[in-house]
């Protein structure tokens, strides 16, 4: 498989890229059952942008952020964030995971799923004052839920389920938001929520890499691609390589071109 929109990096260049970017990866290979998922990828993730991980049903989109994440066991690769190895910088990191990955029938209120976004605060006892409160809350409100805070969280629709684990990711205050299949089984609503909030993430200076599987929306919500299909097709600004070619050589004889409204 072709790359696209690669070029070769000296060692200097390389190392700035590094540390310049949230979240880099070099070389990830992971393997289920001795078949590659992600296979051999890179990937320069760009600051305070928004950039949406793309590619087909199997292609290795989540597997690749859940190794990156340390989620997933990959069998090679070297993960950073800022140029600095990712488990130093967990904090400055937040993580919303597929909704279908989630237990909703543990009891807890819609609150304290909040309040876990502030545990590096909390610390190990877990001593929750007022300023911790009002902060879920503010956070509550930024995605619409601030009226559901005693509710149970396995009574809430899907979309508002998903509107409070964004909730508890903005809790924690992070420089890099990291979603996965953010939009999947929600309602127009909930889209439009949770793309406002994430579109003010990156006014005020952060990154969003979310893994997205709607190729309608990616030119109008966001700003950078990464076509993937185990190994990577491209990567950089949407009007560059989120091209028909491009998704062609991901999606092959999958891909409606005319529904997506790609150039080129």
């Amino acid at each position: 498989m072709s790359m696209k929109l690669v070029t070769p990096e000296t060692p200097q260049t390389d190392r700035e890229a590094l540390a310049a970017s949230p979240l880099a990866i070099r070389g990830l290979t992971v393997s289920y059952a001795e078949k590659p998922a992600v296979f051999s990828v890179d990937a320069t993730f760009q600051p305070g942008k928004m950039t949406a991980i793309v590619g087909p049903n199997g292609a290795g989109k989540s597997t690749m952020l859940k190794a990156a994440l340390g989620i997933v066991t990959p069998l090679s690769g070297r993960v950073t964030a800022w140029g600095n190895p990712l488990d130093t910088m967990r904090a400055r990191i937040a993580y919303v995971p597929q909704r279908a990955s989630v237990d909703w029938d543990f009891p807890t209120r819609v609150l304290d799923v909040v309040l876990m976004g502030q545990y590096r605060q909390l610390g190990l006892l877990g001593r929750v004052k007022t300023r911790h409160i009002q902060t879920a809350i503010n956070c509550l409100e930024r995605v619409g839920m601030d009226g559901f805070a005693d509710r149970q969280i396995g009574q809430l629709s899907g979309g508002q389920q998903q509107r409070v684990f964004l909730a508890r990711a903005l809790a924690q205050d992070a420089d890099l938001y990291l979603l996965d299949e953010p939009f999947a089984g929600v309602d127009a609503a909930t889209e439009t929520a949770i793309i406002s909030v994430l579109k003010s993430l990156r006014e005020q200076g952060r990154t969003v890499v979310a893994v997205h599987h709607d190729l309608s929306t990616v030119a109008d919500y966001f700003d950078w691609v990464f076509v993937i299909n185990t190994s990577k097709v491209a990567e950089g600004p949407v009007a560059e390589a989120f091209t028909q070619a491009n998704l062609q050589e991901a999606y092959g004889g999958r891909l409606a071109t005319a529904q997506i409204g790609v150039t080129g």
